[in-house]
């Protein structure tokens, strides 16, 4: 069983804020993030702009079977959703639907894959937004996200958990806080990857509790699980889903906080990071379905109706519901905003907290 590599990180004492990653996230008031979020308006355009020949193309699209690239490993609640989505529009489409898992540094290895295909409708992506709102601030990132990836249709925000593992004996927020302050870095957090949601949490919690925690990166939530139960560290981040769920109500792993607009329904005793006092660290993860930048906008709009469709169906909504996730849907235009919305505030964190891609 590989681990991650662990990286011990340092910040100042100062606090860093954020936009909400919930839809009342700020407006933008930055001229570089009113081009960002005009190219990616752009990218999500509807097929009245296409030419006679792409929309005839368009009509005739699928022929054969699509790819959904899931930019994280099996067993994750990303895996989970972007499978029974695909299990959805297959039907609807009259093609099969293949999910492809490629993971890798926090969701942009599969995200790189979409970008590189064929704008042909043939791979979509299925992803957390952070791809394209957190590592193109660090330099890490292999692909223009403006340019090269079209937002197609919002899907859900997942609240993220804060558990501890056997490897220790903390039982709430205050007593993991004294665990870090005594002994600073012996607390080690794992989360998805370097420049991650979890990444970016954990950078809050350090500066406004003044201590110092290792990080321990991962490749995506699988694995990770594993090693939380064999307490390979003390405390994870990771998004909530019924196996995660399932390992609370046994006992194998305790809830100390979660990243969400309000407690969940599922574990009610557990605080936001918000109601701890850090409203910069309560963030969720917000999942959707992306294509090629050059994808035929009528294809485009196509998937954005049947993605919609489908969150509109009632057992769809009593799943997600059942695990806490939010379903969300929406036009391509206004995730397109929310996503420019995450990037600037991104960039504002990533530099102030003089976070590192490695």
């Amino acid at each position: 069983m590989t681990r991650a590599a662990v990286r011990t990180t340092r910040l100042s004492s100062r606090p860093l804020s954020h936009p909400s990653s919930h839809p009342s996230s700020q407006p933008l008031n930055h001229l570089v993030t009113h081009q960002v979020a005009r190219r990616l308006f752009l990218a999500s355009g509807v097929a009245a702009c296409l030419p006679v020949s792409a929309q005839t193309a368009a009509q005739a699209w699928p022929v054969r079977t699509v790819r959904l690239v899931v930019a994280y490993p099996p067993g994750g609640v990303s895996d989970v959703v972007a499978r029974l989505i695909a299990e959805r529009l297959a039907p609807a489409l009259g093609q099969a639907v293949v999910v492809e898992n490629k993971a890798g540094a926090s969701g942009t290895v599969g995200m790189d894959a979409v970008a590189k295909a064929a704008p042909d409708g043939y791979v979509l992506g299925f992803s957390a937004i952070s791809p394209l709102t957190l590592n193109p601030h660090l330099g890490a990132s292999p692909f223009d996200p403006a340019k090269d990836i079209a937002p197609v249709a919002s899907v859900m925000y997942s609240p993220v958990l804060l558990l501890a593992t056997p490897a220790t004996p903390v039982r709430d927020f205050a007593e993991l806080l004294a665990a870090a302050r005594a002994k600073p870095g012996s607390v080690r957090w794992a989360t998805s990857g370097p420049a991650s949601l979890g990444h970016i949490m954990l950078e809050q919690v350090q500066a406004v509790a003044k201590t110092t925690i290792t990080h321990i990166p991962y490749k995506g939530g699988g694995q990770q699980i594993t090693d939380a139960l064999s307490g390979q560290f003390e405390v994870l981040s990771v998004n909530t889903g019924p196996a995660v769920i399932g390992h609370i109500k046994a006992g194998k792993l305790r809830p100390l906080a979660v990243g969400a607009a309000s407690r969940l329904d599922a574990l009610p005793q557990v605080p936001t990071l918000g109601e701890l006092g850090f409203a910069g660290a309560n963030m969720s993860s917000l999942f959707g379905v992306f294509a090629p930048a050059a994808t035929p906008p009528a294809v485009l709009a196509r998937v954005n109706m049947e993605i919609n469709r489908i969150l509109a169906q009632p057992d769809i909504r009593a799943r997600l519901d059942a695990s806490d996730n939010v379903p969300t849907g929406g036009s391509a235009a206004d995730f397109a905003r929310v996503i420019a919305n995450e990037s600037a505030g991104n960039a504002r964190i990533i530099q102030a907290a003089g976070i590192k891609a490695d």
